[in-house]
């Protein structure tokens, strides 16, 4: 698989965990609760760990085929 297929496939498989896990939460345990908060944060950590992971990713480029 090349790479501009694989990186970005890669990171919103990776992504779209987060997103449910707020979902479920909030569904769950409701706006308030401690569960939905942690969730939020979460998400918060998200953004800065995918720009790692798009550094990684264009890091690695030259171990995919063209």
């Amino acid at each position: 698989m090349s790479h501009d297929i694989a990186a970005p496939a890669g990171m919103i498989g990776a992504s779209n965990f987060f997103e449910l896990a707020v979902a479920v939460a909030i569904a769950l345990f409701g706006t308030t609760s401690p569960a939905a908060l942690a969730t939020t944060v979460g998400v918060l950590t998200e953004v800065p760990v995918m720009l790692v992971l798009v550094k990684v990713a264009n890091s690695t480029k030259g171990w995919f085929k063209s």
